[in-house]
């Protein structure tokens, strides 16, 4: 399997039995584990950390994404990024769904974005269940949120700190709580 062949297989949102690409999964997470662990544990300057997220995402990453490391994903080719992206540091994103982060936004400390959910039959936990989540432009999402599968987040919508967001969030909202709910409109 490719990594292409990979992302059109999620896109479909059919559920992932690990015993039939566990392997090509798990080439995947090492291949992650060796750029994140390269990235996390030296100082890099900025155009170090872009380089080596573009040899983790699997493009070339734009000039103006600033990443403050640590940064953790477990497959790292599935993630999406616009320009004047901000990541703070010690998010964590499981991006087998897929993740993308719309032009402007900013993500806090802690953030978790999980792609995958896993079958609720103990028997059948082994199977993946994909959902891509999807940030629209100017979206700030506050420290330790946790964004799960599935998720999309309107155009300039801020999500509060500590919020588990797991439906849809309109544009121009603040939306917070957990499970998250919309609190106000962001006004003028």
């Amino acid at each position: 399997m490719t990594i292409e062949d990979f992302k059109e297989l999620v896109k479909t949102r059919r559920p992932l039995d690990t015993e039939d690409i566990g392997q090509f999964m798990n080439d995947m997470s090492n291949e992650a584990r060796r750029i994140t662990f390269q990235l996390n544990t030296a100082y890099h300057t900025p155009d170090e950390v872009r380089r080596l997220l573009s040899s983790l995402f699997g493009y070339e990453v734009p000039d103006s994404l600033r990443v403050f490391p640590p940064f953790y994903t477990d497959f790292g080719k599935n993630i999406t990024v616009g320009r004047d992206v901000f990541i703070n540091a010690c998010c964590h994103f499981q991006d087998h769904g897929g993740v993308t982060l719309g032009d402007g936004c900013q993500i806090g400390h802690n953030v978790v974005f999980a792609t995958l959910n896993h079958e609720l039959i103990p028997e059948r936990r082994h199977v993946t269940l994909p959902a891509p989540i999807v940030l629209g432009r100017g979206v700030w999402v506050g420290s330790n949120a946790t964004i799960l599968s599935g998720v999309t987040i309107g155009d300039n919508a801020v999500i509060a700190a500590g919020a588990v967001v797991t439906k849809d969030v309109p544009s121009g909202v603040v939306a917070g709580g957990v499970p998250a709910r919309i609190i106000k409109r962001i006004t003028d």
